[in-house]
């Protein structure tokens, strides 16, 4: 069922806003406290930290707008992902691949293990973004003189992570639009590569990079593809938000590290054929409606998140009565204008993350007609 969206986005941000703030703060007193005694330890703590937050986003996911997840990989994939460490690449193409991504996660159980190379503006979302940096997060300036030697300092917290974890690295470097994909038909033409209809062109570098300096540490890269069916509208925060369900498909094949060529333009190109691979199954799936030939695998809704939003929803909503019984916050002009400043703050700040979340959107692009090139790659 859907639900008009200030209905449903002013509680449900109450909620997210204050837990998430409590999960920061606590975040906050041990990273500085217990992380300069013992780094395993606070990690070990975060995850369930991470977890008690995210876990309201899965909810969404799951049982408020019940997305469906269709997974297609093979058995030995299934029974090896949360248990080993592993680097994830995933074509970008719509506004909640991460979240799709976390709910893989939590279903294997690294959701709180989880880490992901990702611009560096998402680090100031107020509640998400700062939980991502206490995981631990790394952060891009899209900058190669100074991603460089963040990613390299990235990469050596990682070297000793005391449990199994994802590394998520979007190789496209930007969702997918139309106009994109159109700048990446034209770059693919101008070089004389096979022109993309389904993806973008893969930026080597950062795989490059992870690839050379974690290839002792990660032993598998798990080649995710993602899609939604033609006939369903794409899946993005605010729809969830609304209660409107969707499907989508991921599939994953698991590449050995081992396996990939040793110097870094064998492992550029590794990683553009995997594109062209990905590109290709995408093409087939638009015209066969037949997505994977690996095997639908089994995945349930567990439970876990239902009862981390009923917790929280209890203590907040115990300790908001208590405030308001001892305070009479509502009895004077001005515990009635905090609290309408305070509604006002978490409306702007949900406004803030679901829009970060949302994709440009590119308008239909109208091609001088003396340019056919650009006609029939768009045709294509």
């Amino acid at each position: 069922m859907a639900f008009p969206a200030t209905i449903v986005i002013l509680p449900l941000g109450i909620l997210f806003i204050l837990s998430g703030l409590t999960v920061n703060i606590i975040q906050a007193v041990f990273f500085v406290l217990l992380r300069p005694l013992s780094t395993n330890c606070y990690r070990r703590i975060n995850k369930l930290l991470t977890e008690s937050l995210w876990l309201e986003l899965i909810w969404l996911i799951d049982w408020w707008a019940g997305i469906k997840i269709d997974l297609y990989t093979d058995s030995e994939t299934f029974q090896l992902m949360g248990k080993e460490n592993a680097l994830l690449i995933c074509n970008h193409r719509s506004d909640i691949d991460w979240l799709i991504g976390w709910v893989l996660a939590q279903r294997s159980g690294c959701l709180g293990n989880t880490r992901a190379i990702m611009k560096k503006e998402v680090k100031f979302l107020p509640v998400l973004g700062w939980s991502m940096w206490f995981a631990e997060y790394i952060f891009l300036e899209r900058n190669w003189t100074k991603d460089e030697s963040s990613l390299k300092s990235g990469f050596k917290h990682l070297e000793h992570m005391p449990m199994p974890f994802w590394l998520a690295l979007f190789v496209e470097g930007t969702r997918f639009t139309e106009s994109k994909l159109l700048a990446a038909q034209e770059f693919a033409v101008s070089k004389g590569l096979p022109i993309p209809k389904n993806v973008l062109i893969p930026r080597t570098k950062g795989f490059v990079s992870v690839v050379k300096n974690l290839r002792a540490t990660i032993p598998a890269i798990y080649d995710c593809t993602y899609t939604v069916p033609k006939s369903e509208p794409s899946p993005t925060l605010l729809r969830i938000f609304k209660g409107q369900s969707s499907s989508v498909k991921v599939q994953i094949k698991r590449h050995k590290m081992e396996e990939l060529p040793e110097t870094s333009d064998g492992i550029a190109q590794w990683c553009k054929d995997i594109f062209v691979a990905k590109d290709a199954l995408l093409e087939k799936y638009n015209t066969t409606e037949l997505f994977s030939e690996e095997e639908l695998q089994e995945i349930c809704r567990p439970k876990t998140s239902i009862l981390v939003v009923v917790f929280w929803s209890c203590l907040l909503g115990f300790l908001l009565f208590k405030c308001f019984q001892w305070s009479s916050i509502l009895s004077s002009w001005e515990g009635i204008l905090f609290t309408v400043l305070f509604l006002v703050l978490v409306t702007v700040i949900m406004e803030i993350l679901i829009h970060s979340s949302q994709s440009e959107r590119s308008k239909p692009m109208v091609l001088p007609t003396q340019d056919p090139m650009k006609q029939r790659l768009l045709q294509t």
